[in-house]
């Protein structure tokens, strides 16, 4: 088999929600700026991670705060958690869809440094990163889906925190496998497929 195609996971949702190893998770020595660092610019376009994500969701009217088009300052966009439709930027915040306090806990910590800083600004995978609300990202926190889920987009969730567990080799506490194993038993038989990093 090709060293590209065993980097690639696939199966059905329900199936996926089972395939990140159960452990109990430990978030001692987390420091989400020396750990993960900030929003960069990988590209070196002048337009940093959260710039990115927003470009990439915007549906129709980006408009950026000055001529050289770094900083994003309006587009219609519609937040998954809420199906409402927005158009500031300064209404939503990025969402890292498994936290970085969670992903810390259930395995990054044993990554290296560039890998952290790697998760922190994944644009690889449009399930790592989205713009939602400010209010919904805030009630979520460092929660997963044993503590709460948004109240639209729920199997869409479901898939997208497993779709970054399998891809970047993370584990899933008990209480997160249940949760995860009960939601997806009454989303749509759909099927999930990943690249591994």
């Amino acid at each position: 088999m090709p060293a590209e195609a065993a980097s690639i996971y696939g199966a059905p949702l329900r199936t996926a929600v089972k395939s990140p190893p159960v452990t109990a998770e430990t978030n001692a020595g987390y420091d989400r700026d020396r750990q993960f660092g900030t929003w960069n610019d990988a590209d070196r376009d002048c337009r940093n991670t959260r710039a990115e994500v927003l470009q990439n969701e915007t549906r129709a009217s980006l408009a950026f705060t000055a001529a050289k088009r770094c900083t994003v300052r309006s587009g219609r966009r519609v937040t998954s958690w809420d199906g409402r439709t927005r158009t500031s930027a300064t209404t939503v915040q990025i969402d890292h869809t498994v936290p970085v306090h969670e992903a810390w806990g259930s395995g990054v910590r044993y990554r290296t440094k560039a890998k952290r800083v790697a998760f922190h600004n994944d644009l690889g995978d449009s399930c790592t990163l989205s713009a939602q609300t400010s209010a919904l990202n805030s009630a979520k926190q460092t929660r997963g889906p044993e503590q709460w889920m948004p109240p639209r987009h729920r199997c869409g969730d479901v898939g997208e925190w497993v779709a970054v567990k399998i891809c970047w080799g993370l584990k899933a506490d008990s209480a997160e496998r249940a949760a995860l194993t009960r939601i997806a038993a009454s989303c749509p038989h759909v099927g999930l497929a990943v690249r591994k990093v």
